[in-house]
């Protein structure tokens, strides 16, 4: 009499035979990538323009540190106009970036930005409009449930009565690690799902929440840790809370869409979509309000 151990022993060779004989290699035939540039512009209100210009690399290539330069572009002539004043940016070099700057142009509410950048024998444009701001009605901090010192920013919005209004959210940790001079955050910084629209609170008012954004493969403690994602009681936190247009919104939201998503073999194409003509990116202007909130 066979064994129920056998038997079992049997039915996973079977299975492993069976598994083999339908094995079968696929090549896949890549498209060849279009060489693209890559525009990141922004315009926040009361602060001059900016932009930053990169090429495009292959989803498969391979990039370390060494090959980083050579996809920053320098030398291109990049021109900004509000309608009023035309002006060409100036090129400054900071570290091992390149970043264009308008020294006469800041951000105004109610105003459509233009953008012409010329660049390896390309023409790319693209426009933004600045919305007014909005305010936040009050900011605050508050611990997530059983956790002693650890929580999120809550804030209470009353949306205007005008629907179409798209918000984006930022926040800056601007005390600094205990014992040393080193500021927690040294930009604002946008947590995953940072952009909303009022399609459905449109002239309501509410409470809302968000969690601590964090950079991309950072490898500070806290954001390796069970702090990952929470402000901490005695964190000083300034939150920057933005308008921008319909453009904005939809390449951020796809954006966030397609981060999120990414590895999940499951999930639907999110192409991201880009408000730049003859190129990628984002040209984006910004309405803006802080307010300042200590965990406490």
């Amino acid at each position: 009499m066979i064994s129920k151990n056998l038997i079992g022993v049997i039915c996973i060779l079977f299975g492993i035979i069976i598994i083999e004989s339908c094995e079968k290699n696929i090549t896949l035939n890549l498209p060849v990538i279009q060489n693209q540039i890559v525009v990141e512009g922004y315009v926040f209100q009361d602060t001059f323009a900016y932009v930053l210009l990169s090429r495009n690399t292959p989803f498969f290539s391979q990039i370390d540190s060494s090959q980083l330069q050579q996809y920053i572009i320098r030398g291109a002539k990049v021109v900004i106009s509000d309608g009023t004043i035309t002006d060409t940016m100036k090129e400054f070099d900071i570290g091992q970036a390149t970043i264009y700057v308008s020294l006469n142009i800041k951000g105004q509410p109610n105003k459509t930005y233009s953008l012409h950048v010329e660049a390896d024998g390309k023409v790319i444009t693209a426009q933004t409009f600045l919305p007014p701001s909005v305010k936040l009605d009050s900011a605050w901090w508050k611990v997530d449930g059983s956790k002693d010192s650890l929580g999120f920013v809550w804030a209470h919005l009353t949306d205007p009565d005008t629907l179409g209004n798209n918000y984006r959210w930022f926040a800056e940790r601007i005390n600094h690690y205990a014992g040393t001079n080193e500021q927690k955050d040294s930009i604002f910084i946008a947590p995953e799902g940072s952009v909303t629209e009022d399609k459905f609170f449109n002239g309501k008012s509410f409470n809302f929440f968000y969690n601590r954004g964090r950079l991309p493969n950072s490898l500070k403690t806290d954001d390796n840790n069970v702090e990952r994602d929470y402000f901490k009681r005695g964190d000083t936190i300034v939150v920057r809370f933005c308008t921008i247009d319909r453009a904005t919104f939809e390449f951020w939201r796809t954006e966030e869409t397609q981060i999120g998503s990414n590895g999940n073999p499951f999930a639907n194409a999110a192409p991201i979509k880009s408000n730049i003509n003859g190129g990628l990116g984002v040209w984006g202007a910004y309405g803006v309000s802080y307010d300042t909130v200590i965990a406490r």
